[in-house]
């Protein structure tokens, strides 16, 4: 079976990165041999639509599933509509994500778990206060951005109890690993102070 995992780099070995949209790279894998394809991610600057259009590259290169830590409301469009799977919360390496996929861990879910422009940042914008700085900050930050709560798309109303329990536990643990992947991320750049 191919799949695709979003990953911060080009190897196994790598970790699982959190934004879908924009992340720097996708390994294409095949499950039963674990030979892989790592694609730079032709999007990750786009300054808009990364999202659809990476989810567009999936359907390309024929995955059946696309494991990665989030995935916005129009990527997950463009994925119903190809018939690929989306697995959210992933973290780990690479070769632990599809390992988790191949013992049947993971669940799928095509609906999105943020909201539309989660990985774009702030950026450093160019005002200066007093009405001066005449808008001239591009926003180009490609950060993380300033995680929240992940959105609820449900319909108020249509979601039984047991429903919305399952939803906010599945929040729960996806903010758990991101939460995590910051953790990690903080003491790589702690490391790379330090020396």
């Amino acid at each position: 079976m191919k799949i695709a995992v979003t990953t911060t780099g080009s190897s196994l070995d790598d970790q699982v990165e959190a934004r879908f949209g924009r992340s720097p790279y996708y390994l294409f894998i095949d499950t039963e041999t674990m030979a892989f394809e790592a694609v730079q991610n032709p999007n990750v600057a786009a300054g808009g639509g990364a999202g659809i259009q990476s989810a567009q590259l999936m359907s390309e290169h024929g995955v059946q599933y696309v494991l990665t830590g989030n995935c916005g409301p129009n990527a997950s469009q463009v994925f119903g509509a190809a018939g690929i799977q989306v697995i959210v919360g992933v973290s780990g390496t690479v070769r632990q994500a599809v390992e988790q996929f191949k013992a049947g861990v993971f669940t799928a879910s095509n609906q999105p778990n943020v909201a539309s422009h989660f990985g774009m940042g702030g950026g450093m914008g160019g005002g200066r206060g007093m009405g001066g700085g005449r808008g001239m900050g591009g926003g180009r930050g490609m950060g993380m951005g300033q995680p929240g709560a992940p959105v609820d798309f449900a319909p108020q109303g249509t979601t039984t109890k047991e429903e919305e329990l399952a939803e906010l536990k599945n929040q729960t643990r996806i903010l758990q690993e991101q939460l995590k992947q910051l953790e990690r991320q903080i003491s790589s750049v702690d490391k790379k102070k330090d020396n």
